[in-house]
């Protein structure tokens, strides 16, 4: 049996993250724009966040607790979620 070699490449998604991290909530990404928040109910306890998918809303004890949150990668909710938001914005 032969052993292939590794030639060092990574898989490439073709996505770029541009947040800090790519599955947890920071604080630079809650959004604080009042234009905005006035525009889209945020309960209490959750804030709306950006990433470079786009919007959504999540419990504020996500932000900067170092997990992932399970809305960063969930696609299903992630389009239903930005769709409602972007519809309230525009």
């Amino acid at each position: 049996m032969t052993r292939q070699t590794r030639t060092g490449k990574k898989h490439e998604t073709g996505r770029t993250i541009v947040t800090k991290t790519a599955y947890g909530i920071t604080s630079d990404m809650v959004v604080e724009d009042q234009d905005i928040l006035s525009k889209v109910h945020v309960p209490e306890h959750c804030v709306l966040v950006r990433d470079d998918m786009g919007y959504f809303i999540v419990n504020k004890e996500r932000v900067d607790d170092g997990l992932a949150c399970p809305f960063r990668y969930d696609t299903q909710y992630r389009k239903s979620s930005n769709q409602k938001i972007m519809e309230k914005l525009t």
